[in-house]
């Protein structure tokens, strides 16, 4: 398929500025394919369309502090480090994107906090914003981490962050410290939140267990490679960042003794499902896998593990929708898309939520 075939009519003001007030409170559209038919509900309304024995699937990555303040040296220059990956722990080597990056070259060192707490060097350019950082800290390595727990701020996405309006007083809205993680948020990587995974609240997580409706954790480290625009119009010809991949065996054993019961498994994020489908077999089992995946699933894709997905809406021609479409068919999902803009469903990490059956 081509990339134009991905498109629909979008503007900033579908966008979601703020979470919900209550993270299950968010509307929910259901897209039933073998029905062809599409409901609108609300999200705690989730567990009416499982059953027991089912199983939901989810991400348990970790947003970390990714977005540093700091100056440049000698000029003391403001400059903004977005903490990418971690290269190599024991070197204190990072991949980073840097602003305003026309300023930061190799060489140049980078001073962050109050105190000049840190202090990284900059060893190569990557891209036109990427760069390698070495950080000058010679202090235990889990020092060194809580000092850019300290310092870091959680990395909110420019698209909303850039539509907030200045004159709204923060204590209206919901903390984006805590809502832009899920409350079962364990193994911290993320850099982007498995945004699907916000709308489960602890009280809806209590009602799945109390209906026989398990829960498995696998771990995804969202990057921001299911988010950089795609520029080729043959998506055969795309390449996708990798992200790193943890699945145990306990996850595995769960998923797979609940699909040979019968039971179904509700994937939760399009970034869960294109982890787990890289690792299941042609007999459908999960397998456990810890290393990286840069799978790209755009139409037409056979899918092997998923039997429903939650999923937010995403923006057009992006990977994400891509993946949407694939799973939930080309045609029914830009209906629903349609149905989503003309009732004022609100789109990207923030928004609203899509289960497809």
């Amino acid at each position: 398929m081509k990339l134009s075939q991905f498109n629909f009519p979008f503007t900033t003001d579908m966008i979601a500025r703020y979470p919900a007030e209550n993270r299950d409170e968010s509307k929910l559209m259901i897209v039933d394919r073998r029905r062809q038919k599409i409901e609108h509900k609300t999200f705690k309304d989730i567990l009416k369309y499982l059953d027991p024995g089912d199983v939901f699937l989810m991400n348990d990555t970790k947003v970390f502090p990714a977005l540093l303040s700091g100056a440049k040296e000698k000029t003391k220059a403001e400059i903004t480090v977005f903490l990418l990956r971690e290269l190599n722990p024991e070197f204190r080597l990072w991949d980073v994107f840097v602003e305003p990056a026309r300023k930061i070259r190799i060489g140049n060192k980078l001073y962050f906090g109050e105190n000049e707490e840190l202090v990284a060097e900059v060893i190569d350019n990557t891209t036109s914003r990427g760069r390698t950082l070495r950080f000058l800290f010679d202090g235990p390595y889990e020092e060194f981490k809580g000092i850019i727990q300290e310092l870091g701020r959680i990395p909110i996405p420019e698209q909303i962050k850039n539509l907030r309006n200045p004159k709204d007083n923060p204590d209206d809205f919901p903390d984006d410290e805590e809502r832009y993680q899920t409350i079962f948020a364990k193994n911290e990587g993320a850099v982007i939140a498995p945004a699907a995974g916000l709308h489960f609240s602890r009280e809806l997580l209590k009602r799945a267990e109390i209906k026989g409706i398990e829960l498995a954790f696998m771990t995804e480290h969202c990057g921001l490679g299911n988010f950089r625009k795609i520029d080729v119009e043959d998506l055969s010809k795309h390449k996708t960042d990798s992200e790193e991949v943890i699945i145990t065996q306990e996850a595995a054993d769960i998923v797979n003794n609940a699909r040979a019961k019968g039971g179904r498994i509700c994937v939760v994020g399009a970034s869960t499902l294109r982890g787990a489908e890289m690792v299941v077999g042609v007999d459908r089992r999960l397998k456990p896998y810890k290393g990286w995946t840069n799978k790209f699933i755009y139409p037409p894709y056979d899918f092997r593990l998923a039997d429903a997905l939650v999923t937010n809406f995403h923006e057009p021609q992006s990977s994400m929708f891509m993946m949407t479409c694939a799973f939930g068919g080309f045609e029914l999902v830009h209906q629903a898309y349609k149905e989503a803009i003309e009732r004022d469903y609100k789109f990207l990490a923030y928004g609203d939520a899509m289960l497809i059956l």
